[in-house]
Parts: C-alpha cells; structure tokens; sequence
C-alpha cells in the first residue's frame, strides 16, 4: 500500500484518528486546523486513500537560549552560547492505533528530519530538530534515533549536522 504525507486539510476525516493518547488525539481533532490558519503549526498527515489519517506530525520554529544547549554541543557544534537559537520544533507525532507496529512513526519522523533539515539548508536556519516528549515512552523512541535530553528540561534535540550526516549532506 502506498502512503502519502501532505498538509492537514479538510478532506481528512480527523475525528476518526484515534493513537490511544488523549492530548494528541484531541490535538488533531480540535486544534491542528486553527494552528495551520494562525500559522502556529504546519499539520502534516499520512493517508493511502486521501481521507483516512494513518499518522501526523506537526512542525513549527522555535528558538532555545544558547546557554540552554550542552556546552559539549555547541562546542562540537561551533555554535555561539549567547541569543537564542533558531530550532525547528516536531511538535507532535502520532500514528493511529489501527496501524501501530508497521514502522510508521520511525517513518514519519524520518520524514520530519528530511523535512526540517530541507528547510533548514534552503529556506530558514535552525540549528536542530527540538522535541518536548509527551512521556518516558516517547523519550525512549526519539533515543533510539540520537536525540538528546537538554539540561533541566525534559526537551530533546537532535543537531541538523547530524541530521545531514545520515541524509548524506556534504560537511
């Protein structure tokens, strides 16, 4: 079966969506629509049929103070530690309960890096893909693919050098 990820739109039947956490669910059903017109939030879905959401993700800009990342980071990173700086914020990832176990998360977040990291290289800087992780189920998933917890928070962070290392991006 063939899956297409595109913006949230109003063919997508959103009251159907249901990945057995309340916030996200309530999230795709209420509020994603008016964060894409208030320009809060970009809702991308997975569908096969155009209608039947299989999955989301959202992405926004985001900023962190410089102090706030790891001084191994920006050091390895060359990254100045005063201002903020500019992120791309995965602020959500969901997959329905009706395809849990098929890969799609890991795919929808591979799909969010190459998203993030395009944009990061051609249209806005940011410096990394941040993450706020609902739960210690979700820390544990964005772990496996190299996030990194940030001091005093529960926020993680993935560098777009790493993200371009594994899209093979010229250093």
């Amino acid at each position: 079966m063939s899956y297409i990820t595109v913006a949230l739109n109003d063919r997508h039947d959103r009251a159907a969506f249901r990945c057995g956490k309340e916030m996200l669910d309530t999230y795709l059903q209420r509020q994603a629509g008016q964060d894409m017109r208030r320009k809060l939030a970009t809702c991308f879905v997975l569908s096969d049929d155009g209608k039947k959401i299989k999955g989301y993700y959202t992405l926004s800009a985001n900023a962190i103070p410089g102090q706030g990342i790891p001084a191994n980071v920006t050091k390895k990173l060359t990254l100045p530690t005063k201002g903020d700086m500019p992120l791309i914020l995965l602020g959500r990832l969901a997959v329905d309960l009706t395809c849990k176990g098929q890969g799609l998360g890991a795919a929808l977040l591979v799909e969010a890096l190459q998203r993030s990291f395009d944009t990061a290289s051609h249209a806005v800087a940011a410096i990394a893909v941040v993450v706020d992780p609902l739960d210690e189920e979700a820390s544990g998933f964005y772990r496996k693919f190299g996030f990194i917890t940030l001091p005093d928070s529960r926020r993680m962070f993935l560098p777009m050098k790493t993200i371009g290392q594994v899209f093979g991006a010229k250093p």
